[in-house]
């Protein structure tokens, strides 16, 4: 789903028939610039409220969402925080090949490539 935006009850049922347990909003543009760019890439998913299907909840409210969404920024906070170590850490080739993501890409065989750009 593209989002910001709440989901109608059919899109929901549409979603839960095809197995979905989690609808995310703002992955997919990310996810595929950085195979693009042949970055590594991982999601922190933070959920903000029950879809409009769940019977046993009340209907999401903005508030609701606000005030789940400014949690939800403080543990991001802290996750960057302690990533930042981890993260500065010198490495080798991607194991999962992520770096060498377009090896495969292009059909046209190397020599006959115009690399002039």
């Amino acid at each position: 789903m593209e989002g910001p935006q709440f989901s109608t009850v059919a899109e929901s049922e549409l979603y839960r028939q095809w197995g979905c347990s989690v609808i995310g909003m703002t992955n997919m543009p990310e996810a595929k610039l950085a195979r693009e760019a042949e970055i590594c890439y991982a999601t922190v998913a933070m959920v903000t409220d029950y879809d409009c299907w769940h019977p046993d909840h009340a209907a999401v409210t903005v508030e609701a969402i606000v005030r789940t969404l400014q949690e939800n920024a403080a543990a991001a906070r802290r996750l960057v925080a302690a990533l930042g170590e981890a993260l500065a850490a010198e490495r080798g080739p991607c194991p999962a090949g992520c770096d060498r993501a377009l090896e495969n890409a292009v059909i046209t065989a190397p020599e006959a490539r115009d690399l002039r750009w």
